[in-house]
Protein backbone atom coordinates (compact mmCIF):
# COMPACT_ATOMS: atom_id res chain seq x y z
CA UNK A 1 0.00 0.00 0.00
CA UNK A 2 2.85 2.37 0.80
CA UNK A 3 4.27 1.75 -2.70
CA UNK A 4 0.88 2.63 -4.28
CA UNK A 5 0.62 5.85 -2.22
CA UNK A 6 4.14 6.81 -3.27
CA UNK A 7 3.35 6.25 -6.97
CA UNK A 8 0.09 8.24 -6.63
CA UNK A 9 2.03 11.06 -5.00
CA UNK A 10 4.56 11.06 -7.86
CA UNK A 11 1.70 11.12 -10.37
CA UNK A 12 0.04 14.11 -8.62
CA UNK A 13 3.33 16.01 -8.61
CA UNK A 14 3.81 15.21 -12.31
CA UNK A 15 0.26 16.43 -13.16
CA UNK A 16 0.85 19.64 -11.17
CA UNK A 17 4.08 20.26 -13.10
CA UNK A 18 2.23 19.77 -16.39
CA UNK A 19 -0.47 22.31 -15.37
CA UNK A 20 2.19 24.88 -14.46
CA UNK A 21 3.89 24.35 -17.83
CA UNK A 22 0.56 24.88 -19.65
CA UNK A 23 -0.15 28.14 -17.74
CA UNK A 24 3.33 29.39 -18.51
CA UNK A 25 2.88 28.76 -22.24
CA UNK A 26 -0.54 30.52 -22.24
CA UNK A 27 0.93 33.63 -20.52
CA UNK A 28 3.75 33.77 -23.06
CA UNK A 29 1.21 33.53 -25.89
CA UNK A 30 -0.82 36.49 -24.47
CA UNK A 31 2.32 38.61 -24.16
CA UNK A 32 3.17 37.95 -27.78
CA UNK A 33 -0.32 39.03 -28.89
CA UNK A 34 -0.17 42.25 -26.84
CA UNK A 35 3.29 43.29 -27.96
CA UNK A 36 2.75 42.26 -31.56
CA UNK A 37 6.24 40.78 -31.73
CA UNK A 38 7.58 37.47 -30.55
CA UNK A 39 9.83 37.25 -27.56
CA UNK A 40 13.56 36.84 -28.27
CA UNK A 41 14.56 33.19 -28.78
CA UNK A 42 15.65 31.46 -25.63
CA UNK A 43 18.40 28.83 -25.28
CA UNK A 44 16.91 25.33 -25.32
CA UNK A 45 17.63 23.56 -22.05
CA UNK A 46 17.07 19.84 -21.48
CA UNK A 47 13.83 19.21 -19.63
CA UNK A 48 15.18 17.38 -16.59
CA UNK A 49 11.72 16.69 -15.27
CA UNK A 50 10.75 14.99 -18.53
CA UNK A 51 13.93 12.91 -18.38
CA UNK A 52 13.20 11.82 -14.84
CA UNK A 53 9.60 11.04 -15.79
CA UNK A 54 10.80 8.91 -18.75
CA UNK A 55 13.22 7.07 -16.51
CA UNK A 56 10.50 6.47 -13.91
CA UNK A 57 8.06 5.21 -16.53
CA UNK A 58 10.56 2.81 -18.09
CA UNK A 59 11.72 1.42 -14.78
CA UNK A 60 8.17 1.09 -13.47
CA UNK A 61 7.21 -0.81 -16.62
CA UNK A 62 10.12 -3.15 -15.91
CA UNK A 63 8.91 -3.52 -12.32
CA UNK A 64 5.48 -4.53 -13.60
CA UNK A 65 7.01 -7.14 -15.89
CA UNK A 66 9.12 -8.50 -13.07
CA UNK A 67 6.42 -8.53 -10.40
CA UNK A 68 3.26 -9.42 -12.30
CA UNK A 69 1.95 -12.74 -10.93
CA UNK A 70 2.16 -15.68 -13.30
CA UNK A 71 4.20 -13.75 -15.85
CA UNK A 72 7.41 -15.47 -16.92
CA UNK A 73 10.48 -13.25 -17.12
CA UNK A 74 11.68 -12.84 -20.68
CA UNK A 75 15.07 -11.23 -21.19
CA UNK A 76 16.07 -9.25 -24.21
CA UNK A 77 18.50 -10.79 -26.67
CA UNK A 78 21.93 -9.43 -27.51
CA UNK A 79 23.31 -8.83 -24.01
CA UNK A 80 25.93 -10.99 -22.29
CA UNK A 81 25.73 -10.39 -18.52
CA UNK A 82 24.89 -14.01 -17.73
CA UNK A 83 27.31 -15.24 -20.37
CA UNK A 84 30.21 -13.66 -18.54
CA UNK A 85 29.19 -15.21 -15.20
CA UNK A 86 28.93 -18.69 -16.72
CA UNK A 87 32.20 -18.26 -18.62
CA UNK A 88 34.15 -17.07 -15.57
CA UNK A 89 32.97 -20.02 -13.53
CA UNK A 90 33.81 -22.46 -16.30
CA UNK A 91 37.26 -20.97 -16.93
CA UNK A 92 38.06 -20.87 -13.21
CA UNK A 93 37.13 -24.56 -13.00
CA UNK A 94 39.68 -25.32 -15.74
CA UNK A 95 42.27 -23.18 -13.98
CA UNK A 96 41.56 -25.08 -10.75
CA UNK A 97 42.09 -28.45 -12.42
CA UNK A 98 45.30 -27.24 -14.10
CA UNK A 99 46.75 -25.89 -10.85
CA UNK A 100 45.81 -29.06 -8.95
CA UNK A 101 47.48 -31.23 -11.59
CA UNK A 102 50.57 -29.07 -11.14
CA UNK A 103 50.44 -29.25 -7.35
CA UNK A 104 50.14 -33.04 -7.37
CA UNK A 105 52.77 -33.77 -10.02
CA UNK A 106 55.21 -30.88 -10.46
CA UNK A 107 57.54 -31.86 -7.63
CA UNK A 108 57.95 -35.34 -9.10
CA UNK A 109 58.41 -34.09 -12.66
CA UNK A 110 60.28 -30.77 -12.41
CA UNK A 111 61.04 -30.37 -8.70
CA UNK A 112 64.39 -30.58 -6.93
CA UNK A 113 64.57 -34.34 -7.50
CA UNK A 114 62.13 -34.53 -10.41
CA UNK A 115 62.63 -36.37 -13.68
CA UNK A 116 63.62 -33.13 -15.46
CA UNK A 117 64.44 -30.59 -12.72
CA UNK A 118 63.33 -27.05 -13.51
CA UNK A 119 66.38 -25.74 -11.65
CA UNK A 120 68.71 -27.37 -14.19
CA UNK A 121 66.60 -25.95 -17.01
CA UNK A 122 66.75 -22.41 -15.60
CA UNK A 123 70.49 -22.67 -15.01
CA UNK A 124 71.05 -23.71 -18.63
CA UNK A 125 68.90 -20.85 -19.95
CA UNK A 126 70.63 -18.45 -17.58
CA UNK A 127 74.01 -19.41 -19.01
CA UNK A 128 72.78 -18.46 -22.50
CA UNK A 129 71.13 -15.17 -21.48
CA UNK A 130 72.97 -13.34 -18.70
CA UNK A 131 70.54 -10.42 -18.19
CA UNK A 132 67.07 -10.72 -16.66
CA UNK A 133 65.29 -9.04 -19.58
CA UNK A 134 66.60 -11.57 -22.13
CA UNK A 135 65.74 -14.42 -19.81
CA UNK A 136 62.20 -13.13 -19.37
CA UNK A 137 61.72 -12.76 -23.12
CA UNK A 138 62.82 -16.32 -23.86
CA UNK A 139 61.39 -17.98 -20.74
CA UNK A 140 58.72 -15.69 -19.20
CA UNK A 141 58.37 -16.95 -15.63
CA UNK A 142 58.34 -15.58 -12.10
CA UNK A 143 60.81 -18.28 -11.11
CA UNK A 144 63.67 -16.08 -12.33
CA UNK A 145 63.06 -14.06 -9.18
CA UNK A 146 63.63 -17.16 -7.02
CA UNK A 147 67.28 -17.75 -7.96
CA UNK A 148 69.27 -19.86 -7.01
CA UNK A 149 66.25 -22.19 -6.66
CA UNK A 150 67.61 -24.25 -3.78
CA UNK A 151 64.07 -25.24 -2.75
CA UNK A 152 62.24 -25.49 -6.06
CA UNK A 153 59.59 -27.78 -4.58
CA UNK A 154 58.37 -25.06 -2.25
CA UNK A 155 58.24 -22.49 -5.05
CA UNK A 156 56.31 -24.83 -7.34
CA UNK A 157 53.81 -25.70 -4.60
CA UNK A 158 53.36 -22.04 -3.65
CA UNK A 159 52.56 -21.00 -7.20
CA UNK A 160 50.16 -23.90 -7.75
CA UNK A 161 48.31 -23.39 -4.46
CA UNK A 162 48.02 -19.63 -4.94
CA UNK A 163 46.54 -20.15 -8.40
CA UNK A 164 44.15 -22.84 -7.16
CA UNK A 165 42.99 -20.59 -4.32
CA UNK A 166 42.17 -17.72 -6.66
CA UNK A 167 40.38 -20.09 -9.03
CA UNK A 168 38.15 -21.32 -6.20
CA UNK A 169 37.16 -17.74 -5.29
CA UNK A 170 36.15 -16.96 -8.90
CA UNK A 171 34.35 -20.30 -9.23
CA UNK A 172 32.27 -19.75 -6.09
CA UNK A 173 31.42 -16.08 -6.65
CA UNK A 174 31.03 -16.02 -10.44
CA UNK A 175 32.86 -12.69 -10.41
CA UNK A 176 36.42 -11.49 -10.89
CA UNK A 177 38.54 -8.46 -11.52
CA UNK A 178 41.52 -7.79 -13.73
CA UNK A 179 43.98 -8.14 -10.87
CA UNK A 180 42.89 -11.70 -10.02
CA UNK A 181 42.56 -12.87 -13.62
CA UNK A 182 45.97 -11.43 -14.50
CA UNK A 183 47.52 -13.08 -11.43
CA UNK A 184 46.18 -16.51 -12.37
CA UNK A 185 47.45 -16.05 -15.91
CA UNK A 186 50.94 -15.03 -14.75
CA UNK A 187 51.13 -17.90 -12.25
CA UNK A 188 50.16 -20.54 -14.79
CA UNK A 189 52.40 -19.00 -17.43
CA UNK A 190 55.28 -19.29 -14.97
CA UNK A 191 54.62 -23.03 -14.59
CA UNK A 192 54.24 -23.68 -18.32
CA UNK A 193 57.48 -21.85 -19.11
CA UNK A 194 59.56 -24.15 -16.89
CA UNK A 195 57.49 -27.29 -17.51
CA UNK A 196 59.60 -28.46 -20.47
CA UNK A 197 58.25 -31.59 -22.23
CA UNK A 198 55.54 -32.13 -19.61
CA UNK A 199 53.86 -28.81 -20.54
CA UNK A 200 54.56 -28.86 -24.27
CA UNK A 201 51.07 -29.56 -25.58
CA UNK A 202 48.46 -27.39 -27.24
CA UNK A 203 46.03 -27.12 -24.34
CA UNK A 204 48.63 -25.25 -22.26
CA UNK A 205 48.89 -22.47 -24.86
CA UNK A 206 45.12 -22.56 -25.32
CA UNK A 207 44.56 -22.02 -21.59
CA UNK A 208 47.03 -19.12 -21.61
CA UNK A 209 45.31 -17.47 -24.59
CA UNK A 210 41.86 -18.01 -23.07
CA UNK A 211 43.04 -16.69 -19.72
CA UNK A 212 44.72 -13.62 -21.21
CA UNK A 213 41.58 -12.48 -22.99
CA UNK A 214 39.55 -13.04 -19.81
CA UNK A 215 41.61 -10.33 -18.08
CA UNK A 216 39.90 -7.71 -20.23
CA UNK A 217 36.36 -9.00 -19.65
CA UNK A 218 36.09 -7.87 -16.03
CA UNK A 219 36.41 -4.65 -14.00
CA UNK A 220 39.85 -3.45 -12.96
CA UNK A 221 39.28 -3.71 -9.20
CA UNK A 222 35.60 -3.98 -8.25
CA UNK A 223 34.21 -7.44 -7.52
CA UNK A 224 30.70 -7.76 -8.90
CA UNK A 225 28.97 -10.42 -10.96
CA UNK A 226 27.19 -7.74 -12.98
CA UNK A 227 29.15 -4.48 -12.76
CA UNK A 228 26.78 -1.72 -13.98
CA UNK A 229 29.51 0.27 -15.70
CA UNK A 230 30.94 -2.68 -17.60
CA UNK A 231 28.72 -4.89 -19.73
CA UNK A 232 30.65 -7.72 -21.36
CA UNK A 233 33.11 -5.93 -23.70
CA UNK A 234 32.65 -6.66 -27.38
CA UNK A 235 36.33 -7.60 -27.63
CA UNK A 236 35.54 -10.57 -25.36
CA UNK A 237 32.40 -11.62 -27.22
CA UNK A 238 34.09 -11.54 -30.60
CA UNK A 239 37.59 -12.36 -29.34
CA UNK A 240 36.39 -15.71 -28.03
CA UNK A 241 34.35 -16.39 -31.14
CA UNK A 242 37.49 -15.74 -33.16
CA UNK A 243 39.38 -18.14 -30.87
CA UNK A 244 36.95 -21.05 -31.27
CA UNK A 245 36.81 -20.39 -35.02
CA UNK A 246 40.60 -20.77 -35.24
CA UNK A 247 40.68 -23.82 -32.96
CA UNK A 248 38.09 -25.76 -34.92
CA UNK A 249 39.15 -24.69 -38.41
CA UNK A 250 42.80 -25.35 -37.57
CA UNK A 251 41.92 -28.84 -36.31
CA UNK A 252 39.90 -29.57 -39.44
CA UNK A 253 42.51 -28.30 -41.90
CA UNK A 254 45.39 -30.15 -40.25
CA UNK A 255 43.41 -33.38 -40.68
CA UNK A 256 42.54 -32.80 -44.32
CA UNK A 257 46.15 -31.84 -45.09
CA UNK A 258 47.55 -34.69 -43.00
CA UNK A 259 46.71 -38.34 -42.72
CA UNK A 260 45.06 -39.98 -45.72
CA UNK A 261 42.61 -41.79 -43.45
CA UNK A 262 40.83 -38.48 -42.76
CA UNK A 263 40.06 -38.22 -46.48
CA UNK A 264 38.93 -41.80 -46.98
CA UNK A 265 36.87 -41.60 -43.74
CA UNK A 266 38.63 -44.49 -41.97
CA UNK A 267 40.48 -42.68 -39.16
CA UNK A 268 37.83 -43.46 -36.57
CA UNK A 269 38.39 -47.17 -37.23
CA UNK A 270 41.66 -46.73 -35.33
CA UNK A 271 41.31 -43.63 -33.15
CA UNK A 272 39.46 -45.05 -30.14
CA UNK A 273 42.05 -47.80 -29.73
CA UNK A 274 45.20 -45.81 -30.44
CA UNK A 275 44.47 -42.46 -28.72
CA UNK A 276 46.79 -41.63 -25.79
CA UNK A 277 44.58 -42.73 -22.88
CA UNK A 278 41.30 -44.43 -23.85
CA UNK A 279 38.44 -44.69 -21.37
CA UNK A 280 35.90 -47.53 -20.99
CA UNK A 281 33.46 -46.06 -23.50
CA UNK A 282 36.25 -45.92 -26.09
CA UNK A 283 36.47 -49.71 -25.83
CA UNK A 284 32.82 -50.10 -26.84
CA UNK A 285 32.93 -47.30 -29.42
CA UNK A 286 35.79 -49.11 -31.16
CA UNK A 287 33.51 -52.12 -31.69
CA UNK A 288 31.07 -50.12 -33.86
CA UNK A 289 30.70 -51.10 -37.55
CA UNK A 290 32.78 -49.44 -40.26
CA UNK A 291 29.78 -47.53 -41.63
CA UNK A 292 29.31 -45.81 -38.27
CA UNK A 293 33.01 -44.92 -38.10
CA UNK A 294 32.77 -43.35 -41.57
CA UNK A 295 29.77 -41.31 -40.40
CA UNK A 296 31.75 -40.18 -37.34
CA UNK A 297 34.69 -39.07 -39.48
CA UNK A 298 32.43 -37.21 -41.90
CA UNK A 299 30.62 -35.54 -38.99
CA UNK A 300 33.97 -34.46 -37.58
CA UNK A 301 34.76 -32.67 -40.86
CA UNK A 302 31.38 -30.92 -40.89
CA UNK A 303 31.78 -29.63 -37.35
CA UNK A 304 35.41 -28.54 -37.77
CA UNK A 305 35.41 -27.25 -41.37
CA UNK A 306 31.86 -26.03 -42.01
CA UNK A 307 30.15 -24.93 -38.79
CA UNK A 308 32.87 -22.47 -37.68
CA UNK A 309 31.88 -20.16 -40.53
CA UNK A 310 28.48 -19.69 -38.88
CA UNK A 311 30.41 -17.25 -36.67
CA UNK A 312 30.24 -14.68 -39.44
CA UNK A 313 26.56 -15.06 -40.26
CA UNK A 314 24.95 -11.92 -38.74
CA UNK A 315 22.07 -13.75 -37.13
CA UNK A 316 21.55 -14.82 -33.53
CA UNK A 317 20.16 -18.25 -34.43
CA UNK A 318 23.31 -19.08 -36.43
CA UNK A 319 25.53 -18.19 -33.47
CA UNK A 320 23.46 -20.23 -31.01
CA UNK A 321 23.32 -23.22 -33.35
CA UNK A 322 27.10 -23.14 -33.85
CA UNK A 323 27.85 -22.66 -30.16
CA UNK A 324 25.58 -25.50 -29.04
CA UNK A 325 26.92 -27.88 -31.68
CA UNK A 326 30.54 -27.09 -30.81
CA UNK A 327 29.86 -27.76 -27.12
CA UNK A 328 28.00 -30.97 -27.93
CA UNK A 329 30.95 -32.12 -30.05
CA UNK A 330 33.40 -31.52 -27.20
CA UNK A 331 31.14 -33.45 -24.82
CA UNK A 332 31.23 -36.42 -27.20
CA UNK A 333 35.03 -36.28 -27.24
CA UNK A 334 35.12 -36.05 -23.44
CA UNK A 335 32.92 -39.15 -23.17
CA UNK A 336 35.28 -41.33 -25.23
CA UNK A 337 38.77 -40.29 -24.13
CA UNK A 338 41.04 -38.81 -21.47
CA UNK A 339 42.46 -35.87 -23.40
CA UNK A 340 43.42 -33.85 -20.32
CA UNK A 341 41.26 -30.72 -19.94
CA UNK A 342 41.57 -29.93 -23.67
CA UNK A 343 37.95 -30.55 -24.63
CA UNK A 344 36.63 -28.92 -21.46
CA UNK A 345 38.70 -25.86 -22.25
CA UNK A 346 37.42 -25.79 -25.84
CA UNK A 347 33.86 -25.51 -24.54
CA UNK A 348 34.72 -22.22 -22.81
CA UNK A 349 34.95 -19.87 -25.84
CA UNK A 350 31.79 -21.41 -27.35
CA UNK A 351 29.84 -20.08 -24.36
CA UNK A 352 30.17 -16.61 -25.90
CA UNK A 353 27.83 -17.57 -28.73
CA UNK A 354 24.99 -17.70 -26.19
CA UNK A 355 23.32 -14.51 -24.96
CA UNK A 356 21.34 -13.73 -21.80
CA UNK A 357 17.98 -14.63 -23.31
CA UNK A 358 19.23 -18.13 -24.17
CA UNK A 359 21.00 -18.70 -20.84
CA UNK A 360 18.21 -17.35 -18.60
CA UNK A 361 16.93 -20.84 -17.77
CA UNK A 362 20.27 -21.73 -16.15
CA UNK A 363 20.06 -18.90 -13.59
CA UNK A 364 17.72 -18.05 -10.73
CA UNK A 365 14.77 -15.71 -11.11
CA UNK A 366 16.47 -13.14 -8.87
CA UNK A 367 19.51 -13.07 -11.16
CA UNK A 368 17.31 -12.75 -14.22
CA UNK A 369 15.53 -9.79 -12.59
CA UNK A 370 18.88 -8.06 -12.20
CA UNK A 371 19.62 -8.58 -15.88
CA UNK A 372 16.18 -7.28 -16.86
CA UNK A 373 16.78 -4.16 -14.77
CA UNK A 374 20.11 -3.59 -16.54
CA UNK A 375 18.46 -4.09 -19.91
CA UNK A 376 15.84 -1.46 -18.98
CA UNK A 377 18.65 0.88 -17.99
CA UNK A 378 20.20 0.31 -21.40
CA UNK A 379 16.99 1.52 -23.04
CA UNK A 380 17.07 4.69 -20.96
CA UNK A 381 20.73 5.29 -21.75
CA UNK A 382 19.98 4.81 -25.42
CA UNK A 383 17.21 7.43 -25.26
CA UNK A 384 19.54 9.81 -23.45
CA UNK A 385 22.53 8.88 -25.60
CA UNK A 386 24.41 8.17 -22.43
CA UNK A 387 27.12 5.48 -22.63
CA UNK A 388 27.29 2.93 -19.84
CA UNK A 389 31.01 2.17 -20.27
CA UNK A 390 33.54 4.92 -19.40
CA UNK A 391 35.62 6.32 -22.27
CA UNK A 392 38.91 5.08 -20.82
CA UNK A 393 37.62 1.53 -20.70
CA UNK A 394 36.42 1.80 -24.29
CA UNK A 395 39.89 2.91 -25.38
CA UNK A 396 41.44 -0.01 -23.51
CA UNK A 397 39.07 -2.44 -25.22
CA UNK A 398 39.93 -0.97 -28.62
CA UNK A 399 43.63 -1.33 -27.83
CA UNK A 400 43.28 -5.01 -26.94
CA UNK A 401 41.28 -5.58 -30.12
CA UNK A 402 44.07 -4.01 -32.19
CA UNK A 403 46.66 -6.18 -30.43
CA UNK A 404 44.69 -9.35 -31.13
CA UNK A 405 44.20 -8.35 -34.76
CA UNK A 406 47.92 -7.71 -35.20
CA UNK A 407 48.95 -11.00 -33.54
CA UNK A 408 46.39 -12.86 -35.68
CA UNK A 409 48.13 -11.97 -38.95
CA UNK A 410 50.67 -14.86 -38.85
CA UNK A 411 47.91 -17.15 -37.58
CA UNK A 412 45.78 -16.46 -40.66
CA UNK A 413 48.79 -17.01 -42.91
CA UNK A 414 49.42 -20.32 -41.17
CA UNK A 415 45.82 -21.46 -41.64
CA UNK A 416 46.03 -20.65 -45.34
CA UNK A 417 49.41 -22.34 -45.80
CA UNK A 418 49.61 -25.89 -47.18
CA UNK A 419 52.49 -26.34 -44.69
CA UNK A 420 50.26 -25.49 -41.74
CA UNK A 421 51.99 -25.71 -38.34
CA UNK A 422 50.03 -27.26 -35.48
CA UNK A 423 50.01 -25.94 -31.90
CA UNK A 424 52.55 -23.20 -32.45
CA UNK A 425 53.03 -19.79 -30.83
CA UNK A 426 54.35 -16.79 -32.74
CA UNK A 427 54.91 -14.60 -29.67
CA UNK A 428 56.78 -15.44 -26.44
CA UNK A 429 53.74 -14.83 -24.23
CA UNK A 430 51.49 -17.20 -26.21
CA UNK A 431 48.76 -14.56 -26.55
CA UNK A 432 47.47 -15.78 -29.93
CA UNK A 433 48.36 -19.27 -31.16
CA UNK A 434 47.73 -21.90 -33.82
CA UNK A 435 45.91 -25.08 -32.90
CA UNK A 436 45.20 -28.53 -34.25
CA UNK A 437 44.97 -32.12 -33.10
CA UNK A 438 45.54 -35.59 -34.55
CA UNK A 439 46.69 -34.54 -37.99
CA UNK A 440 47.88 -38.12 -38.21
CA UNK A 441 46.35 -41.14 -36.49
CA UNK A 442 48.47 -44.11 -35.48
CA UNK A 443 47.08 -47.35 -36.87
CA UNK A 444 48.61 -49.60 -34.21
CA UNK A 445 48.92 -49.11 -30.49
CA UNK A 446 52.30 -49.84 -28.95
CA UNK A 447 53.19 -49.56 -25.29
CA UNK A 448 56.40 -49.43 -23.30
CA UNK A 449 56.22 -51.84 -20.37
CA UNK A 450 58.84 -51.40 -17.64
CA UNK A 451 59.96 -54.41 -15.62
CA UNK A 452 62.37 -54.99 -12.74
CA UNK A 453 64.17 -58.00 -11.31
CA UNK A 454 66.09 -58.84 -8.15
CA UNK A 455 68.27 -61.28 -10.03
CA UNK A 456 71.98 -60.56 -10.45
CA UNK A 457 71.86 -62.13 -13.93
CA UNK A 458 69.29 -60.41 -16.15
CA UNK A 459 70.22 -62.58 -19.13
CA UNK A 460 69.24 -65.82 -17.41
CA UNK A 461 66.06 -67.18 -19.08
CA UNK A 462 64.75 -68.20 -15.66
CA UNK A 463 64.97 -64.65 -14.30
CA UNK A 464 61.66 -63.42 -12.88
CA UNK A 465 60.67 -59.96 -14.09
CA UNK A 466 57.92 -57.93 -12.40
CA UNK A 467 55.94 -55.20 -14.18
CA UNK A 468 55.42 -51.65 -12.98
CA UNK A 469 51.84 -50.49 -13.42
CA UNK A 470 51.06 -46.90 -14.38
CA UNK A 471 47.99 -44.96 -13.27
CA UNK A 472 46.24 -44.65 -16.60
CA UNK A 473 48.21 -45.97 -19.54
CA UNK A 474 47.48 -49.57 -20.62
CA UNK A 475 49.61 -52.24 -18.98
CA UNK A 476 47.81 -55.08 -17.24
CA UNK A 477 45.48 -56.47 -19.92
CA UNK A 478 42.76 -57.19 -17.34
CA UNK A 479 42.62 -53.68 -15.96
CA UNK A 480 39.81 -51.48 -17.28
CA UNK A 481 40.79 -48.27 -19.09
CA UNK A 482 40.88 -45.27 -16.76
CA UNK A 483 38.32 -42.46 -16.55
CA UNK A 484 39.99 -39.26 -15.31
CA UNK A 485 39.10 -36.33 -17.61
CA UNK A 486 39.53 -33.39 -17.03
CA UNK A 487 42.35 -34.50 -14.73
CA UNK A 488 45.63 -35.43 -16.40
CA UNK A 489 48.59 -37.71 -15.71
CA UNK A 490 51.50 -36.09 -17.50
CA UNK A 491 53.84 -39.09 -17.23
CA UNK A 492 51.29 -41.48 -18.74
CA UNK A 493 50.75 -39.04 -21.61
CA UNK A 494 54.45 -38.87 -22.48
CA UNK A 495 54.76 -42.65 -22.21
CA UNK A 496 52.33 -42.85 -25.14
CA UNK A 497 54.66 -40.72 -27.25
CA UNK A 498 57.71 -42.65 -26.10
CA UNK A 499 56.17 -45.86 -27.45
CA UNK A 500 56.56 -44.74 -31.08
CA UNK A 501 59.92 -43.04 -30.53
CA UNK A 502 63.36 -44.21 -29.40
CA UNK A 503 64.28 -44.01 -25.74
CA UNK A 504 67.24 -41.80 -26.69
CA UNK A 505 64.70 -39.12 -27.61
CA UNK A 506 63.27 -39.25 -24.09
CA UNK A 507 66.13 -39.10 -21.55
CA UNK A 508 63.61 -38.59 -18.73
CA UNK A 509 62.65 -42.27 -19.22
CA UNK A 510 66.15 -43.36 -18.21
CA UNK A 511 65.90 -41.10 -15.15
CA UNK A 512 62.57 -42.76 -14.26
CA UNK A 513 64.18 -46.19 -14.57
CA UNK A 514 67.09 -45.01 -12.42
CA UNK A 515 64.69 -43.91 -9.70
CA UNK A 516 63.00 -47.30 -9.89
CA UNK A 517 66.41 -48.87 -9.25
CA UNK A 518 66.58 -46.88 -6.00
CA UNK A 519 62.94 -47.28 -4.94
CA UNK A 520 62.75 -43.49 -4.92
CA UNK A 521 59.47 -42.23 -3.39
CA UNK A 522 59.01 -40.16 -6.55
CA UNK A 523 58.20 -43.39 -8.35
CA UNK A 524 55.43 -44.38 -5.95
CA UNK A 525 53.67 -41.03 -6.40
CA UNK A 526 53.85 -41.17 -10.20
CA UNK A 527 52.74 -44.76 -10.86
CA UNK A 528 49.99 -47.05 -9.62
CA UNK A 529 51.92 -50.18 -8.64
CA UNK A 530 55.57 -50.61 -7.66
CA UNK A 531 56.22 -54.37 -7.29
CA UNK A 532 59.27 -53.58 -5.13
CA UNK A 533 57.62 -51.15 -2.76
CA UNK A 534 58.65 -51.72 0.88
CA UNK A 535 61.19 -54.27 -0.39
CA UNK A 536 64.76 -54.16 -1.57
CA UNK A 537 65.05 -52.24 -4.85
CA UNK A 538 65.55 -54.22 -8.05
CA UNK A 539 69.02 -54.95 -9.37
CA UNK A 540 68.10 -54.38 -13.00
CA UNK A 541 65.37 -52.57 -14.92
CA UNK A 542 64.34 -53.07 -18.54
CA UNK A 543 61.64 -51.79 -20.90
CA UNK A 544 59.89 -53.95 -23.47
CA UNK A 545 57.84 -52.96 -26.50
CA UNK A 546 54.36 -54.44 -26.93
CA UNK A 547 51.56 -54.14 -29.46
CA UNK A 548 48.16 -53.67 -27.76
CA UNK A 549 44.70 -54.23 -29.24
CA UNK A 550 41.24 -54.06 -27.72
CA UNK A 551 39.66 -57.46 -27.19
CA UNK A 552 36.44 -58.14 -29.06
CA UNK A 553 33.40 -57.33 -26.98
CA UNK A 554 31.61 -60.59 -26.14
CA UNK A 555 34.57 -62.66 -27.27
CA UNK A 556 36.46 -65.32 -25.34
CA UNK A 557 39.18 -62.96 -24.05
CA UNK A 558 36.61 -60.40 -22.96
CA UNK A 559 34.67 -63.09 -21.10
CA UNK A 560 37.85 -63.78 -19.13
CA UNK A 561 37.92 -60.15 -18.02
CA UNK A 562 40.53 -58.93 -20.48
CA UNK A 563 40.15 -55.50 -22.03
CA UNK A 564 43.35 -55.77 -24.05
CA UNK A 565 45.32 -58.32 -26.00
CA UNK A 566 49.05 -57.77 -26.40
CA UNK A 567 51.97 -59.17 -28.37
CA UNK A 568 55.67 -58.66 -27.68
CA UNK A 569 57.48 -56.66 -30.36
CA UNK A 570 60.92 -56.64 -28.80
CA UNK A 571 63.30 -54.93 -26.43
CA UNK A 572 62.88 -51.17 -25.92
CA UNK A 573 65.55 -50.50 -23.29
CA UNK A 574 67.96 -53.34 -22.48
CA UNK A 575 68.47 -54.32 -18.83
CA UNK A 576 70.32 -51.57 -16.96
CA UNK A 577 71.64 -51.14 -13.44
CA UNK A 578 72.12 -47.90 -11.54
CA UNK A 579 75.85 -48.01 -12.17
CA UNK A 580 75.28 -48.34 -15.92
CA UNK A 581 73.29 -45.07 -15.85
CA UNK A 582 75.98 -43.05 -14.05
CA UNK A 583 77.24 -41.33 -17.22
CA UNK A 584 73.70 -40.33 -18.21
CA UNK A 585 73.14 -38.91 -14.73
CA UNK A 586 76.35 -36.92 -14.99
CA UNK A 587 75.47 -35.61 -18.47
CA UNK A 588 72.12 -34.20 -17.35
CA UNK A 589 73.09 -33.12 -13.86
CA UNK A 590 70.85 -35.62 -12.11
CA UNK A 591 71.53 -36.83 -8.58
CA UNK A 592 71.00 -40.20 -6.95
CA UNK A 593 69.21 -40.49 -3.61
CA UNK A 594 72.57 -40.76 -1.84
CA UNK A 595 73.72 -37.51 -3.45
CA UNK A 596 70.55 -35.57 -2.62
Amino acid sequence: MSELRERKKQKDVSDSDNEQDDEKRENESRNIEKSGSPLPPKKVEPDLRWIKRLQSDLLSSGDKRRSAPGVKLVLEQGTYWLTRILFLRFLSFIYLVAFLVSYNQNKQLIGNNGLTPARNFLLNVGDQFPDLYSRMVHVPTLFWLGSPWEDMDQLLDGVALAGAGLAVVVLVTGAANMLVMATMWVLYHSLVSVGQAWFSFGWESQLLETGFLAIWCVPALSWQRMPRKLPSPWVCVWGYRWLIFRIMLGAGLIKIRGDKCWKDLTCMNYFYQTQPNPNPLAYFSHQAPDAWHKFETFGNHVIELFLPFFTFIPHRSAWIFNGCFQMFFQCVLISTGNLSFLNWLTIAPSIWYLDDKFLAFTFSEATNRQVLYLQDEDKINKQLRKPRTPLLRKLLTAGIACLLAYLSIPIVYNLASPKQAMNRSFDPLRLVNTYGAFGSVTKERTEVVIEGTSSFNPEDPSTVWKEYEFKCKPGNVSRAPCLISPYHYRLDWLMWFAAFQQYQQNPWLLHLMGKMLENDPVVDSLIDKNPFKDKKPPKFIRARHYKYTFTKSGGKAASLGRWWGRKLIGEYVPPVSLGMLSQVYQQYGWRTRQEQ
